[in-house]
Order: structure tokens, then C-alpha cells, then sequence
């Protein structure tokens, strides 16, 4: 395990010899992994440090909202509304690899915008050691690693936790004093919920995935779950009232794990699973049903793409 307060001492005066006395962009998700980098740089750099929060329109449930309480205290935070811009680029787009790859570039094309307006010339990014060995690997290319663009126009990229694992990174949010909220949240991917919809990522099926999240980490909480989330992954034929549809199939998918690197699916009960098919069927008027996924990892990835 990483030895906390030697780590902070060293990345924050690492950061400090990298940017000196330029500007940095901070990528900031509201995840655990970027939430450390943003306390990390903003210790190092101060004032030379720009927060941005681009909401894709793939984010969790309230995210915005929660990011803009939770960072309030870093008064250059910038929230950039491009959910148009994300869903214009994604669409028509079927294929996993080629989706992160453009929601990488996408990402940066972002970051690029807000550095020229501030006068930036580092991106910092939460990029841990799993997303390496993922795209470095051939699995799958993280949006921030092997999604990202072959042409940067950064001087630099700063990853200060790119040799943790996740459970590293937590040690490393308590000792920094971040929000239990934040510091114990459930992993939430990079791609956001793009990679939790099977197929062409469009505003109403992103909208199904991100309501059926929400549900799903409700009904979990006290099971305590690595990761639990649901899936947008086809449609299939259902009834509701008297009336036969083509609705669309979310599976529920929950997880116990210490990296990420493997992970065991959860043994749930069957009541908790039928409320959670109850309510995403009763409050999703779209979902025609509801199905539980009992893969571990390996052989699948604990996201769908």
C-alpha cells in the first residue's frame, strides 16, 4: 500500500517543478480519482489552477449540481454546459472503441477551449494506474489513455495519480480531507454513459441509463457495493397496461472488488431485485424489462463497453 503522506509531499511538489509558473486546466468529473488530482494540484499551484467540469450530458444524476457545491471552494471552478457538442459527435456511433475514442478527443478539444481562455498550458487529469494497464493492454482505451487525440496542444500532461489503484486513491481523499461523499462514491467511468449504452449513445437513451443508475445506487446502498449501475443493452418486447411495446432492456449489474482489475458479481436477494426492476419499469415508461447480470470479471468487463 502507498505510504499516504510521503505521496502528497511528492506529487504536490511534483506538479509545483512540472507547471512552475505557468497555468493549469484541471479535468474535474466529481469522481474520486480527478477530485484527488484537483485537491492535490490546487495544493500545489493555487491560483494557477483552472477546475473545469465539462458536463458531456452523460453524467450521473445531479452531478453538476453536486460538483459545483462540492469544489465551491476553488472560486476559478468553471462548468461547461457541451452535452450538444458530445451527442453531435457520438452520433451514428456503434462501435466501443471508436466511442471512447471520440469522447477522448471530444474531451480534450474541451479542455483546449477553456486553456486558451485562461491562459493554460497543462492539462491535469485523474488517470490511475488500472486505466493504463486497460489501454496499454489492448482491453479497452480509456478515454483519458488510449482515447485520447494523437495531436495535444497542451505543453504537458499532468497525472499525479497515475501509479495508484483505486482503493489507494481513497486513502489518499481521506488524508486530503475530501467529503466521505466523494472519497467513498462508487467508480463512475471516464466515457460517463456512453459506455453504459449498448450500441448508438443518443439524449433518450443516455436519459434511460442515467435514471436507471440512479435507481439501481439507491436500492444498493446497503449492500455496499464495489460498483453498481444498469445498462442500457437492446430492446425487447414488453406490456404495459394493455398495450404491447418495443421497450428498451436495462440490466442491472453489481459488483464487489479492491481494483478493478477483478471483480465478483454481488449475490442479491430477490426482493431487492424485483423493487429494482419495480421501480426502473414504473419510472421509466421505455423500459419494457429488467434483467440481472451474474458475470464476473473475468470473463466480462465490469462495464458493458
Amino acid at each position: 500500500m502507498v505510504d499516504v503522506e510521503s505521496f502528497i509531499d511528492e506529487a504536490t511538489a511534483g506538479i509545483r517543478e512540472t507547471v512552475g509558473d505557468a497555468h493549469a486546466v484541471i479535468a474535474l468529473s466529481g469522481g474520486v480519482d480527478s477530485s484527488v488530482a484537483a485537491a492535490l494540484a490546487y495544493e500545489a499551484i493555487g491560483e494557477q489552477l483552472t477546475p473545469v467540469y465539462v458536463d458531456t450530458g452523460l453524467m450521473r444524476k445531479g452531478e453538476t449540481e453536486a460538483v459545483r457545491e462540492t469544489f465551491d471552494y476553488m472560486e476559478s471552478l468553471r462548468i461547461v454546459d457541451a452535452h450538444e457538442r458530445f451527442f453531435e459527435q457520438l452520433a451514428g456511433v456503434t462501435d466501443p472503441e471508436e466511442k471512447r475514442h471520440v469522447i477522448g478527443e471530444q474531451f480534450i478539444r474541451e479542455f483546449e477551449r477553456e486553456a486558451r481562455d485562461t491562459g493554460a498550458d497543462f492539462l491535469v487529469q485523474g488517470t490511475i494506474y488500472p486505466d493504463r494497464i486497460e489501454s496499454e493492454g489492448g482491453i479497452k482505451s480509456h478515454h483519458n489513455v488510449g482515447g485520447l487525440p494523437d495531436v495535444v496542444d497542451f505543453e504537458g500532461i499532468v497525472e499525479p495519480v497515475r501509479d495508484l489503484y483505486k482503493d489507494e486513491v481513497r486513502e489518499v481523499a481521506r488524508a486530503l480531507g475530501l467529503e466521505e461523499v466523494v472519497a467513498e462514491r462508487m467508480p463512475f467511468p471516464g466515457p460517463g454513459l456512453a459506455v453504459r449504452v449498448v450500441g448508438e449513445v443518443t439524449p433518450e437513451r443516455a436519459e434511460v441509463a442515467r435514471e436507471a443508475c440512479h435507481i439501481v445506487e439507491e436500492e444498493l446502498e446497503e449492500y455496499d457495493p464495489w460498483q453498481a449501475f444498469a445498462a442500457v443493452v437492446g430492446k425487447g418486447t414488453g406490456v404495459k397496461g394493455d398495450n404491447r411495446v418495443h421497450g428498451h432492456i436495462v440490466a442491472v449489474r453489481s459488483v464487489e472488488s479492491r481494483d478493478g482489475m477483478t471483480a465478483r458479481a454481488q449475490e442479491l436477494d430477490w426482493e431487492t431485485l424485483q423493487r429494482i426492476q419495480s421501480r426502473i419499469t414504473g419510472t421509466v415508461p421505455t423500459v419494457a424489462r429488467v434483467v440481472y447480470d451474474v458475470t464476473h470479471k473475468p470473463p466480462a468487463t465490469i462495464e458493458y463497453e
